[in-house]
């Protein structure tokens, strides 16, 4: 977690998210969906939300206003993804095992959430896109 939230903080004054954040914004109206995926992602690996919206978040800012997309919505899809991606973080797998004496076991538990947590994955991705497009753009401020 620390080096991430290191990382971050170089990548961020540096300029080299806003950087990847306009190679990003080549993918148009599809970051909507991949935004959420790259929360997940950053979560699943780091396991913490906020050194995955510290390190994606001006990536994620940057990308939106590139590709026309509200930057708040992005932000919070990041965020979002991210919850999701922390019941597969492999330090709350262990925490989990271990509270309920099951010790050994976190791939039988990494087995069991990974469908949930991609599913719920999907569900928010399209929720995302919905919300950039006319179709759920009312939920928006």
């Amino acid at each position: 977690m620390t080096s991430v939230l290191a990382l971050a903080y170089v990548m961020n004054p540096s300029g080299q998210a806003a950087t990847i954040g306009h190679f990003v914004a080549a993918a148009g109206a599809g970051l909507a969906f991949l935004s959420p995926v790259l929360g997940w992602f950053g979560v699943a690996v780091s396991g913490s939300d906020t050194s995955a919206n510290a390190l994606f978040g001006a990536l994620q800012v940057s990308a939106a206003r590139e590709s026309g997309l509200s930057p708040e919505l992005l932000a919070a899809a990041n965020s979002s993804g991210g919850v999701l991606g922390k019941m597969i973080s492999p330090q709350n797998l262990t925490i989990a095992c271990a509270a309920v004496g099951l010790s050994g076991r976190e791939g039988d538990l990494l087995r069991k959430v990974l469908p949930w947590s991609l599913g719920l994955l999907l569900v928010m991705c399209l929720i995302v896109v919905g919300q950039s497009a006319p179709v759920l753009e009312w939920m928006l401020p």
